[in-house]
Formats: structure tokens, C-alpha cells, sequence
């Protein structure tokens, strides 16, 4: 019995062990900041439908701005002021091992519409102070201390977008459960998942083949103690709920990164005003690209519902 005892304890403690190495692994992979080579290179300069907007955005008026998580991290971001000047500013999010220097169309767009531009590099991305990613998580309260700058610095008359894509669609998205201030207007998230749970466990199936007990569980806890959040947390949807601030939620409907479906529960998740714009052909972050006129109908017209020419 002694015996049996003995070997039944010690495959628990190997199992444990290579359990948490897989969740090691795993946080590697997903979390901590590292090349991704999962992720889908920049589109060459000979086919870039973005050429346009990138040479803006080298081209303009470029500031510096920074401040300080609450945990300690010096974040960075870009700014553009208006052409003229604008009380009208909108704070952009970008995705999930990106940077501000991705959001040129986006940039350029609200700009266009005569709007300041802030663009922050993400915790633990280009410019920014981070070991990991927060998925929108830990990056909900940074957005709050950029919307004060923002206040701080154009008036307390000052009107704000948010506007976030992908993982930044998340991140706009769990900014919107906080207490916003009343500057903030509008909010506008393009193929954000609905949990950092639903992604991992969607990415997990769809790149491994492999079902989600124990390994995102395990895998949680590993991040919970490394990166100070568990995935649990991380929900879009369950700050939704809180969210009083009017949404327009966009989705290309052959996403294969953040599944359609997700923008659906998302959607429904907001008593707020919102509206739904599917982009019929679009993979992920792909609807600006896949119908130009008709993305920027959609958030020209919802957007300026809120804050006006």
C-alpha cells in the first residue's frame, strides 16, 4: 500500500511539473513579449494599399507623449495634432504584436475628418516599458490615463473617440466597462474577441489541435503569477455589460483569426447605442481594405452622430 501510495504520488508530482511546463510554454508563446511567427507578415511595399497613408504619416507633424502605468512602466505614443486647431480627438489601439506605426490608415482617416491623432505603443510594444501582453486587460486602464492626458492637454471641452483594432478592438472594449469620463463620446472596436478565454481557446484548437483542459487553465495560473491577471478576467464582454458609451462594432465575416461570431456576443452584450457593420469577404482586420467607401460611411456616419463637424 506504502508502495502504491509512493508511485501514485510521484506521477502527480510529474504530471504537475509537465503541466506546468506546458503552461510555460504556452505563456511563452501567447504572452510574453517575443517574436511571433504565427503572426502574418506586412504586406510587401509592390502590393501595399496603404502606401498612401504610411507616406502621411511619415510625413506629419509628429509629438511625443509618455506616461506612467499604474505599475510602473514608462508608455509611450505618438501624436498628431489636428490640421487646425480641433477639439475633437480620437485615441487609437492597435493589435496584438503591433505598434503605433500600423495605424496609419486609421491615423490618417480621423485626421482627414479633423481630428488630433494619439496613437500609443501598447504595453511591452515598440516604444513602451513590458515584459508581456496585457490583451486589453491591464492595457483598460492605461487608455484611462490617455484619455486624461488628452483632456488635460485640449480642454475640458475636449470631445474623444476611442478606436481600436483587433486586440486593440478588445482593449477600446474593455476600456468602455470603466468610468469614463463624459469627454469621452464614441467608441469604435474592429474585430475585437469577445474574452481573452474565447481567443486562446479558439487559437489553441485552431494552430495545435488541442482541447483547452488543463492547458489554459494551467496556463492562467502562469500568467496570473507572471503577468499579474488571469484570463478569466479578461473579458470584453463582461465590461460591456458595465459600457454607457455609444459602439459601433465591426467584423469582417471570414475571420479566421478572431471568428465572426465573437462580434455577435459582443453586440448584444451593450445596452449602449450601437450599431453592427459586417464586412462580407473580409478576413481579419481586413474590412478597411476589403470596402474602403463603405468603412468609412459607416464610422464617418456613426461617429459624427456623437460628435459633430
Amino acid at each position: 500500500m506504502k508502495k502504491m501510495i509512493i508511485i501514485l504520488g510521484s506521477l502527480v508530482v510529474i504530471i504537475g511539473i509537465a503541466l506546468f511546463g506546458a503552461g510555460m510554454y504556452f505563456y511563452n508563446v501567447a504572452i510574453a513579449i517575443n517574436d511571433k511567427d504565427f503572426l502574418a507578415a506586412e504586406p510587401s511595399k509592390k502590393d501595399d494599399p496603404w502606401k498612401t497613408q504610411k507616406e502621411w504619416y511619415q510625413s506629419a507633424p509628429r509629438e511625443k507623449r509618455s506616461i506612467t502605468s499604474d505599475d510602473g512602466l514608462k508608455l509611450n505614443a505618438l501624436y498628431i495634432p489636428a490640421a487646425e486647431p480641433s477639439k475633437k480627438t480620437v485615441i487609437l489601439a492597435h493589435g496584438y504584436g503591433g505598434n503605433y506605426e500600423q495605424m496609419s490608415p486609421y491615423a490618417k482617416l480621423f485626421h482627414d475628418w479633423g481630428y488630433n491623432v494619439l496613437a500609443p505603443d501598447a504595453r511591452g510594444h515598440g516604444t513602451s516599458e513590458g515584459s508581456y501582453i496585457g490583451f486589453g486587460w491591464h492595457e483598460r486602464k492605461d487608455y484611462l490615463k490617455w484619455i486624461d492626458l488628452m483632456i488635460t492637454e485640449t480642454g475640458s471641452a475636449t470631445e474623444l473617440a476611442l478606436f481600436g483594432v483587433s486586440m486593440g478592438g478588445a482593449t477600446v472594449m474593455m476600456t468602455s466597462g470603466e468610468e469614463l469620463p463624459a469627454n469621452v463620446k464614441v467608441i469604435v472596436e474592429d474585430c475585437g474577441y469577445s474574452s481573452v478565454t474565447d481567443e486562446l481557446v479558439y487559437q489553441l484548437k485552431d494552430m495545435y489541435n488541442l482541447p483547452s483542459f488543463p492547458l489554459i487553465p494551467v496556463t492562467s495560473v502562469v500568467t496570473k503569477l507572471k503577468a499579474g491577471y488571469s484570463f478569466g478576467e479578461a473579458s470584453a464582454v463582461e465590461q460591456l455589460k458595465k459600457n454607457k458609451t455609444p459602439m459601433l462594432f465591426i467584423h469582417g465575416d471570414k475571420d479566421l483569426f478572431v471568428p465572426t461570431e465573437m462580434v455577435y456576443e459582443n453586440y448584444e452584450a451593450t445596452t449602449a447605442p450601437k450599431e453592427l457593420y459586417i464586412v462580407k469577404g473580409a478576413g481579419h482586420a481586413e474590412a478597411y481594405v476589403k470596402d474602403k467607401k463603405g468603412y468609412e460611411k459607416e464610422i464617418h456616419d456613426f461617429v459624427s452622430t456623437y460628435i459633430k463637424e
